[in-house]
C-alpha cells in the first residue's frame, strides 16, 4: 500500500517508490492509479472504514509512505487516516527515500521510471 500527498511530481514519486520498495512485496495499491480520479467518488469514500483505501490497506503487509518536500504528508486527512489504519492493523510502515545516485542503481531506476510512464500514458 502506497500513501502520498499528491504534491510530488511523478518522477519524485517513482524514484522514491523504486528506491524503497520492500523486497518481499509483489503488488502495490496506490490511489492515483486505482481510483477513478475524474469521477465523483463520493460513494466510494462516504464510509472511510470500508472505502477501497481501507480494504486495500487491510490486505497489505506494508504501508510505504512517500514524503515530499512540498508539504507534510500528514497535512492531508486521508494520509493521516491511512497512517492510523496501518498502525491500528499493525502494518509495517516504511518511509520512502530518494535514491543515492552513484551506486549503479540509478540506471535501472531511470529505465523503470520510463517504462512506468510509458505504461501509464498508453
Amino acid at each position: 500500500f502506497v500513501t502520498h500527498a499528491w504534491s510530488e511530481g511523478i518522477y519524485e514519486f517513482i524514484d522514491k517508490v523504486l528506491n524503497s520498495w520492500p523486497r518481499a512485496a509483489r503488488h502495490a495499491y496506490c490511489c492515483m492509479l486505482s481510483n477513478p480520479q475524474n469521477l465523483d467518488i463520493g460513494g466510494l469514500i462516504s464510509s472511510p472504514s470500508i472505502s477501497p483505501l481501507a480494504v486495500a490497506l487491510r490486505t497489505s503487509a506494508y504501508m510505504l509512505v512517500v514524503p515530499t518536500c512540498r508539504c507534510s504528508i500528514y497535512s492531508r486527512i486521508w494520509c493521516s487516516y491511512e497512517a492510523f489504519l496501518a498502525y491500528s492493523e499493525s502494518k509495517l510502515i516504511l518511509t520512502a527515500s530518494a535514491p543515492m545516485f552513484g551506486d549503479g542503481r540509478w540506471l535501472l531506476q531511470i529505465t523503470m521510471t520510463m517504462v512506468f510512464v510509458t505504461i501509464v500514458s498508453a
